[in-house]
C-alpha cells in the first residue's frame, strides 16, 4: 500500500495490528483495560474494572517516561497524544530510539513535533500531522523498524504533567530499502544579524528529507520572511543545489501571505501551511510570532552522501522615508525549527544537536 491514499488498502497482509496506550502499555494480545489502578480510578468507582481505569499517566518533574518498547520488526503507523497542561508542549522532549540505538533518531519539543511549537494552540490538517481542538496532537508519518523501537517524553517543567496517548503500530516484515525516521529541532534565540539559522548539518549517509516546521518570532519591524530555504546535498560547500526564493514561497504562500484588507492570513494544506499567527496583544506578548510547516511528500529531497538545511533571517527595510532605498535587510529573528527525514541508519550522532534545556525551549 502507499504511504498517502487509500490505493491498496482493500489488500490483505500478514501484518498484525497492535497498539500501546495507558489502558496497554505493552500493546500484548488481549491485555487492553485490564489495570485495576490508574489515574481514572477514582471517576470508575463505581463501574469497576474495565471502565477506563487507567486512560493517562503522570510524570513527575525531571522524569523521563517510556511510552513504548515494541519488538520488531515492525512500522509505527499513528502516534496520538494530549496533555495537561498545554504549557508542556514546549517544556517536554519527545525522543525515538531504533534498534537499540544509544542517541535518538527523534528529539524535539512535543508541541514543535506535531507543529504547535508556542504553547498556544493551532489547528493543523495536513496529511502527516493533524493538530485538533484543543491539543490532540496526530502524527501519521511511517516508521519503519527492525528489531527495536522505544518512545519516551521527558517533563523538564517543575510541574507534573499528565499525559494520554496512544501509539498505533503493524508487526510486519521491513523491505531493505525502508529508511529510518529521524528529527531534530534547532533554535536561534536570536539569529546573529547576518547570520542563517541551521536546520540540518552534518547529516551523512543516503536518506531524504520530508518535512519542515518553523516557530518564528520577529525581532525587527517590516516584512520578515525575504529568506531563502536553501539545501546543501552530497558535497555541497558554499553554494547549495537547491535554493528557493523567500521564506513565504517555500512555504507555498507569495506577497507576505499578506491578503489585502485582511492581513496575514492563516491556511493549512495537506502538505503546507501557515498554520498560526499570533498578534502581538500590546502589553505582555510583544512580538509577532507564527508557525509554518512544509512537508517534501510528493517532493522529497534526495541526498546520497551527506546534507546540509540553513535559512536566512533576512526581511525588507522600510526605505524611502529614512533617506535609503528599498532594500533586502538582514533581521536577528528568534528561529526554531524541526527537521524531519529518513536515514540509511537508526541514528545520526554526528549530526544530532545537543539536548536543549528548559531554558533554551522557553517561549518568551
Amino acid at each position: 500500500m502507499t504511504a498517502w491514499g487509500l490505493h491498496g488498502l482493500s489488500r490483505r497482509t500478514a501484518a498484525v495490528s497492535r497498539s500501546i496506550s495507558a489502558e496497554n502499555p505493552t500493546g500484548a494480545k488481549g491485555a487492553g483495560a485490564m489495570a485495576t489502578e490508574g489515574t481514572g480510578a477514582r471517576a470508575a468507582s463505581l463501574l469497576g474494572r474495565g471502565w477506563k481505569i487507567s486512560p493517562s499517566i503522570e510524570i513527575a518533574p525531571g522524569e523521563t517516561a517510556t511510552l513504548a518498547e515494541i519488538e520488531g520488526p515492525g512500522v509505527i503507523r499513528h502516534l496520538w497524544c494530549t496533555t495537561a497542561p498545554h504549557r508542556a508542549w514546549r517544556g517536554t522532549l519527545l525522543r525515538i530510539y531504533w534498534e537499540d540505538a544509544e542517541e535518538p533518531a527523534v528529539e524535539v519539543p512535543l508541541g514543535d513535533f506535531f507543529c504547535n511549537g508556542w504553547n498556544t494552540f493551532s489547528q493543523v490538517s495536513s496529511v502527516p500531522v493533524a493538530a485538533n481542538p484543543n491539543g490532540g496532537f496526530n502524527s501519521y508519518w511511517p516508521m519503519p523498524f527492525r528489531r527495536a523501537a522505544r518512545i519516551t517524553l521527558e517533563n523538564l517543567m517543575a510541574e507534573q504533567l499528565t499525559l494520554y496517548y496512544q501509539v498505533d503500530y503493524e508487526l510486519c516484515e521491513v523491505a531493505e530499502d525502508e529508511a529510518w525516521f529521524h528529527a531534530q529541532w534547532r533554535r536561534s534565540h536570536p539569529v546573529p544579524r547576518g547570520e542563517v539559522h541551521t536546520l540540518l548539518d552534518g547529516v551523512t549517509g543516503a536518506g531524504h528529507y520530508v518535512g519542515t516546521y518553523l516557530a518564528w518570532g520577529v525581532n525587527d519591524p517590516g516584512w520578515w520572511g525575504e529568506g531563502e530555504v536553501k539545501f546543501y546535498l552530497d558535497g555541497d560547500d558554499e553554494f547549495p543545489t537547491i535554493c528557493g526564493t523567500g521564506t513565504e514561497d517555500y512555504f507555498g504562500g507569495a506577497w507576505n501571505f499578506d491578503v489585502p484588507g485582511q492581513g496575514y492570513t492563516a491556511y493549512t494544506t495537506p502538505y503546507l501551511g501557515l498554520n498560526q499567527i499570533l498578534r502581538p496583544d500590546g502589553l505582555y506578548a510583544s512580538q509577532q510570532r507564527f508557525g509554518m510547516y512544509r512537508w517534501h511528500i510528493p517532493d522529497p529531497i534526495r541526498f546520497t552522501q551527506d546534507l546540509r538545511v540553513t535559512v536566512q533571517s533576512l526581511g525588507i527595510g522600510p526605505g524611502h522615508h529614512n533617506g535609503l532605498p528599498h532594500r533586502y535587510r538582514p533581521t536577528s529573528d528568534d528561529i526554531a525549527s524541526t527537521a524531519l527525514f529518513y536515514l540509511d541508519a537508526p541514528s545520526a550522532p554526528g549530526s544530532r544537536p545537543d539536548t536543549p534545556g528548559l531554558l533554551e525551549l522557553e517561549v518568551d
